[in-house]
């Protein structure tokens, strides 16, 4: 039940009205002690004595009977007319019924918008064999930090407003096969740091062995720049795009931001923005070498990385 604060029929106070009825109050003086009308003080009296405990309990609002309301035959023509891809005043207009009821019998089905009439595709997940095989790059703005803020307290009591005070991005790059990753704060998401990053990228994971093969981003500028295009053809990398306005073709890198937001850059108050950045280094070292991934059965992205990929290491 999520009554109001001030309620006073909730259903303890139920139970105090007929317990003080019983008592020898009358219902003027109980009505009067309560702050509520005689009449609701008969109301609960009433239900208790033909029910009991569980007359004093919440019913649904829905009326017993609804004389208007359209028979099954009526509500099967309108959800078959919408399969059609019908409109509703479409519809209104062939089953010969008010827009506003057959508005009401759509929402009730489910068809409120024709979207529901497609089922979302299945999410298809994909694990890349051979690491260095995609590379998922992506950004991610995060405020400056100028003193503790609302997203850590929660509240805006005592919190100093620092309007304009601008914004970090971060950078991640994360290998599908083996989710190692890559990140950086640089002070924005345009064409030189997201071919500097790139750059830094294909050398940490050539570091561990991986020869990066295929890059995916989004079809941010940056990443459309002749600049961008450039490292990639320098470096005999293929582009892959993600699909407009669908994320979750790049969902890992997505993913791989959110568990940022939640285990670094969010999970403690930081003074300034410094202090976070700082921060980020030992959180992805973890990351990479001892965090537990779901994805990777417990263990950690390093221990994808095979004994002939760190031989690059030793070298």
């Amino acid at each position: 039940m999520d009554a109001h604060q001030d309620a006073r029929t909730t259903p303890l106070g139920r139970r105090r009205i007929v317990d003080r009825l019983a008592q020898g109050w009358t219902v003027a003086i109980v009505a009067d002690a309560m702050g509520i009308d005689p009449k609701t003080v008969r109301k609960w009296r009433d239900r208790f004595a033909a029910e009991g405990a569980a007359g004093l309990q919440d019913r649904s609002s829905r009326p017993h009977r609804s004389p208007t309301r359209l028979d099954a035959g009526a509500e099967a023509e309108i959800a078959r007319l919408r399969r059609e891809h019908l409109s509703g005043p479409s519809i209104a207009g062939q089953a010969r019924r008010p827009l506003s009821i057959v508005g009401a019998v759509l929402r009730r089905l489910g068809l409120g918008r024709l979207a529901a009439l497609d089922p979302r595709p299945p999410v298809t997940r994909y694990e890349r064999e051979p690491p260095g095989e995609l590379i998922h790059i992506d950004t991610r703005k995060l405020g400056r930090i100028d003193g503790v803020g609302r997203r850590i307290t929660g509240h805006h009591v005592g919190m100093v407003r620092n309007r304009g005070i601008g914004w970090d991005h971060l950078h991640v790059a994360v290998d599908a096969a083996s989710w190692l990753a890559y990140t950086e704060i640089l002070p924005n998401d345009r064409q030189d740091s997201a071919t500097g990053f790139l750059t830094r990228a294909i050398g940490f994971f050539g570091w561990h062995g991986i020869a990066v093969e295929r890059v995916m981003t989004d079809n941010g500028s940056a990443y459309r720049s002749r600049a961008f295009a450039a490292v990639i053809r320098t470096g005999g990398l293929r582009h892959v795009r993600t699909r407009p306005y669908t994320p979750r073709t790049n969902g890992k890198a997505e993913r791989f931001i959110q568990s940022n937001l939640r285990e670094w850059a969010y999970a403690r108050p930081f003074a300034t923005s410094a202090k976070r950045t700082q921060a980020m280094r030992p959180w992805i070292g973890a990351y990479n070498h001892s965090r537990p991934h779901a994805a990777l059965g417990g263990q950690p992205p390093i221990s994808r990385i095979t004994k002939d990929n760190l031989l690059g290491n030793d070298t």
